[in-house]
């Protein structure tokens, strides 16, 4: 197992991550499957999965709101604790926290079904956190939305104690759409 420096920076540098507009954080590419599948309905050919390096830090510590029509599974490398908010089309939210400590309920792999919104804040007393990402079928820009308005606050606020319409659009960031 490659054993990763303790200095966000550092791993960065040594990842090659780069910042990543609009959702923020930094990230690198991995690898990119060579099967191919279609998804129902469309025959596009896609890469079975993607997979990137994902990094939070105090700088960039959210992954501001955004939609995919995968599976988008992420996996701690290494800080953490990042909270994770889920919202699915049906109005279901989740909060999940990807971190080391499983006797508090933390979790080192968390899956977010396709079709979901999500967004991750890291903790506010946490240096950092390493994640890799693997998307099934692959991520491609075309097939992702980012940002929200009014009728994402509408359909989610007050569906948990958490979901304050503040607290929404702090997870939707500069991304919010009056318009929406």
């Amino acid at each position: 197992m490659r054993n990763f420096p303790e200095d966000p920076e550092c791993i960065a540098k040594e990842l090659g991550l780069t910042f990543l507009p609009e959702e923020s954080g930094l990230y690198s590419h991995i690898g990119r499957s060579r099967i191919m599948v279609t998804e129902a309905g469309n025959d596009r050919p896609l890469a079975a999965n993607n997979s990137i390096y994902y990094l939070l830090t105090p700088r960039y510590p959210v992954d501001y709101l955004h939609w995919l029509p995968s599976d988008d599974t992420h996996i701690l490398c290494q800080g953490g604790p990042v909270d994770y908010y889920t919202f699915g089309p049906d109005g279901e939210i989740n909060h999940q926290v990807l971190g080391s400590d499983i006797k508090s309920g933390q979790q080192f792999v968390i899956l977010i079904h396709g079709n979901s919104w999500k967004a991750l804040k890291l903790h506010p007393d946490c240096p950092y956190a390493l994640m890799a990402t693997v998307v099934t079928p692959e991520w491609t820009p075309d097939r992702i939305k980012i940002g929200a308005g009014k009728a994402f606050l509408d359909q989610y606020t007050g569906r948990a104690d958490w979901a304050t319409e503040e607290f929404l659009r702090e997870l939707i960031g500069p991304n919010f759409k009056e318009n929406e």
